[in-house]
């Protein structure tokens, strides 16, 4: 949203939770979107049908407005294609992860995209609930590695990772790169609420 001339407590927004910068307003790292732009931004989440908890994902990553979440659930929920989607997705075992006891003990990454012609590699710390966000082109093996092992060389080799069952993810090259390192590699079901753990709780 872009404000000139005006302040945040003159829209009725709390600056203890929103920010101007360069004449937008940010909730977080998240901008606001205008009403006359919510129609052409819930298209662009709802591009490829990828259902509700992917539209979600996307959006708060990077923009908000009230009701947000209300409004992804209308689009996807009436549907069709989202709708089968949905219903021909298999059922997962339900997983809970036990809560870390230290900073950098285990983290979650995923992929969140396409979005305007990127992707979003997501890194979160399940103890600390830092969060990373590079967007990309890609979404090799050997581009998550070389990202992992910038990350690794500021902070150390975490205990475990969690990823979903993404190609780059699985790949030999990468799991052997984990286990060099000495990294134990779990997986969960790709954006699936029950076992996605931090992921979808960051999602949330």
């Amino acid at each position: 949203a872009l404000v000139t001339g005006r302040g945040l407590r003159s829209l009725g927004l709390n600056d203890s939770e929103y920010t101007l910068q360069n004449g937008c307003v940010f909730k977080g790292r998240r901008v606001m979107i205008p009403y006359d732009l919510h129609r052409e931004v819930l298209k662009e989440l709802h591009i490829g049908h990828v259902g509700i908890v992917k539209m979600k994902s996307l959006a708060r990553n990077f923009c908000y407005w009230k009701n947000i979440d209300r409004d992804i659930e209308n689009i996807a929920k009436n549907c069709r294609v989202c709708c089968l989607k949905q219903n021909e997705a298999p059922m997962e075992r339900s997983h809970s992860w036990e809560p870390s006891s230290r900073t950098w003990q285990r983290l979650h990454i995923d992929f969140a995209g396409p979005m305007s012609g990127q992707y979003y590699f997501i890194i979160v710390d399940s103890y600390s609930k830092w969060v990373d966000v590079i967007p990309t082109k890609t979404s090799t093996s050997q581009w998550c590695m070389k990202q992992l092992r910038n990350l690794f060389c500021n902070f150390g080799f975490p205990d475990v990772l969690v990823s979903d069952n993404g190609a780059q993810f699985t790949s030999k090259v990468f799991k052997d790169f984990l286990q060099a390192n000495g990294v134990t590699h779990k997986t969960s079901a790709p954006f699936h609420p029950s076992t996605n753990g931090q992921a979808e709780r960051y999602v949330q």
